[in-house]
């Protein structure tokens, strides 16, 4: 993970020349309890004009283990993701809340693994993309939690219990993810470092970077040519005032649109 004044290895991935149109997405929290943001997420990747489209991360709320797969609301995820990966590349970045997501659960749905960070080479231009929480530095609580359930040792341990414990845990871990959130002062909010950040961008030699995490969607100049842009959260279940969007990459630059808007013309 990353701590201060520390530099992570960047994974490297060059997008095939033929790839016009790149969608990136994150921190849907897919769950039992959001069918309005499923049928979203089914219709956006069933009808999106991209070639491919980037998660990157907090795809679920919760994932207890690949072995979950096989039935339910996971079964439903792997048919949509399966179908859509028939159709276009899809590439997955596990975020805070779905890290126990593995190789066994992306390789049954057709879907590329990301490392995080990891950077993007197209359209003659390098884009770092990361899930963003490992920036995250002022939650000192989080991240130590987060060098906790990263390691291995916890990982197999917390995969070696039956199913219904590991729901169990899983709703123990959201239930104090939603504490800590509220414990926090109103109106503040942990972002990302932003000289880590823009330290990443200059050791990966990056001058965008995409990230999620934050619920912040927007664009900010760290400095003169780094420029960071932040995913959308998206929200068609517990709000009056549903929220979405998907950063798309293409020749011309980076532009926002709504999921809808995705199916109109490359």
């Amino acid at each position: 993970m990353a701590a201060a004044g520390a530099l992570p290895c960047f994974a490297e991935l060059i997008a095939p020349p033929t790839w016009r149109t790149i969608d990136f997405i994150s921190d849907l929290h897919l769950a039992d309890d959001t069918p309005h943001g499923f049928d979203a997420w089914a219709a956006y990747l069933g009808s999106t004009g991209a070639d491919a489209v980037f998660m990157l991360g907090d795809l679920f709320e919760a994932w207890i283990g690949d072995d979950s797969r096989h039935s339910g609301f996971e079964a439903r995820c792997v048919d949509v993701l399966s179908a859509a990966s028939r159709r276009i590349e899809l590439a997955f970045m596990v975020g805070n809340r779905d890290f126990l997501l593995g190789a066994e659960m992306l390789a049954a749905c057709g879907v590329r693994q990301l490392a995080d960070p990891t950077v993007l080479t197209a359209f003659g231009r390098r884009l770092l993309l990361s899930h963003g929480d490992a920036l995250c530095l002022s939650d000192v609580a989080y991240q130590q939690l987060r060098r906790t359930v990263r390691q291995p040792a916890w990982q197999a341990a917390a995969l070696a219990q039956p199913l219904a414990a590991r729901r169990a845990l899983a709703r123990q871990m959201r239930d104090e993810s939603h504490r800590h959130q509220a414990n926090q002062p109103a109106g503040e909010w942990f972002d990302v470092d932003r000289g880590a950040a823009l330290a990443w961008m200059q050791a990966a030699d990056a001058p965008d970077f995409i990230h999620g995490h934050t619920h912040r969607p927007g664009s900010e100049l760290l400095a003169p040519g780094f420029t960071r842009h932040v995913l959308s959260d998206w929200e068609f279940d517990h709000t009056v005032t549903p929220r979405a969007d998907v950063l798309r990459w293409q020749a011309g630059g980076l532009s926002r649109l709504s999921p809808e808007a995705t199916a109109t013309a490359r």
